[in-house]
Order: C-alpha cells, then sequence, then structure tokens
C-alpha cells in the first residue's frame, strides 16, 4: 500500500493532506523519516506520525455532524481553538473531516476513517452540490439573485452558476437557499457581499442527497449504506 493511502485509511487525514504531511517531514518509516508519498508500506513496518505509531482502521465509521459555530473544521488547530473532532471524541475510531465550514459557520460536516471515500468526495471532478441556509442583510433583489445565479467574480476567481432561491424577505434582511458545488474560502458570504448583501449566518444544510435534517447542533449519526453509496 502506497504511504500516502496507509496514513489515510488510520483515520489520520485524506491523501492530499497526507501528501503535505509527508512533505513537511511528519512521517517516518522504522524510525526513518520519509518524504515520498509512492514508498510502498506492509504491515511489518512501523509507521509514525508527529511521533505516533499508526496503523489502517479495522471499521469504517462515515459520520454526518452538524456543527456549531465556534468550531474549526480540522484535527488540529495551531491556534488551540474548539475543533470539530471533541464533538466526536467517543467515536472510538479515528476520523477526520471531509471539506471544511468557516469557523462561524453552522451545519453538515461529513467525518470518515475511509481516505478512499474522502479522495472521492474531494475530487473537482464530482462536482457534488452542498446546500446553504443564507440570512443576509438588506432586500435580496431579483437582480442580485440574477447575478448569483449566473456565476461573479469574487476576487480573482468567477464562480460557477448556481442555484438559489428566495425563502424570505424580511424587512431588513433575506432568507435564501444556495446550492453551489464548488469549495472556495469563505465563497458563500463572499458571493452575498459581492452583491450587496453581507451575510449575518450560514448553516449547510445539505451535501449531495445527504440531508441536515433534525440532526441538534454539536450532535452526529452514522451514514446510511444507502447514503454512502449516493455519495460515490
Amino acid at each position: 500500500m502506497r504511504l500516502n493511502k496507509y496514513i489515510a485509511a488510520a483515520g489520520i487525514c485524506s491523501r492530499r493532506k497526507a501528501d503535505e504531511l509527508i512533505s513537511s517531514g511528519e512521517v517516518r518509516i522504522n524510525g526513518k523519516t520519509v518524504m515520498t508519498p509512492g514508498v510502498d508500506v506492509d504491515d511489518k513496518m512501523t509507521v509514525t506520525v508527529g511521533g505516533k505509531t499508526i496503523a489502517p482502521a479495522t471499521k469504517k465509521v462515515y459520520l454526518a455532524l452538524n456543527k456549531p459555530p465556534g468550531y474549526v473544521t480540522t484535527t488540529k488547530d495551531e491556534h488551540d481553538r474548539p475543533t470539530v473532532m471533541e464533538l466526536v471524541a467517543d467515536v472510538g475510531e479515528r476520523v477526520f473531516p471531509v471539506g471544511r465550514l468557516d469557523y462561524d459557520t453552522t451545519g453538515l460536516i461529513i467525518l470518515t476513517n475511509d481516505g478512499d471515500f474522502a479522495n472521492s468526495m474531494a475530487h473537482p471532478s464530482r462536482e457534488i452540490q452542498k446546500t446553504y441556509r443564507v440570512q443576509a442583510e438588506g432586500v435580496l433583489s431579483k437582480e442580485r439573485i440574477s447575478k448569483l445565479r449566473k456565476g461573479i467574480d469574487i476576487g480573482g476567481y468567477v464562480t460557477a452558476p448556481a442555484r438559489v432561491e428566495l425563502i424570505k424577505q424580511n424587512p431588513g434582511n433575506a432568507i435564501a437557499d444556495i446550492m453551489i458545488h464548488e469549495g472556495k474560502n469563505r465563497q458563500v458570504r463572499k458571493m452575498f457581499a459581492t452583491v450587496g448583501n453581507r451575510v449575518i449566518s450560514l448553516s449547510r444544510t445539505a451535501i449531495g442527497e445527504i440531508r441536515l435534517g433534525g440532526l441538534k447542533q454539536g450532535h452526529y449519526r452514522k451514514l446510511k449504506r444507502e447514503e454512502i453509496e449516493k455519495l460515490l
């Protein structure tokens, strides 16, 4: 098994992140630092990441978590902020988040220890749709919705066409759903800010056909087999 796949199979991170760990000198095989992701590894070797010995997980785990605000979507934060890992500490298997949500954004995050699954989910060619519920300041006019739907420049990057539905226009703010398949940093917030509507609150309600439903903030559930198959 290739080293980066071995690390992902151990539930440390995705293969892409494993490549970064390897190139940064965090990975050792039998005590020697290895910086080549394609090195083959077998069960007779001792692999360590950050000084901790790892091994492929024996049981695949797939979780849907409703992330509260004030948590970062990473396995470890250099600024000591709370991470989503604290919310799944009782799972019994080491898992990692697939994708990310901003610190203040709430909603659906998928966590797993299946590196191949995570790699497939993250591949740009998949174009998996993600749905967000947005509360934004001001009036979300038809003209602004049209701009969001067509795709707009958010600062050196033009977004792909999006699906946008106005749910409710209040006196001082609007509530809308937006569906995109990209995942640029703070993309939805930047899109709405560009058309003149600052985002007040933002929550991801669906990834593909996996929906948040009635899952409470800070709680998680196991994905059903049919849900996993739909994502793949």
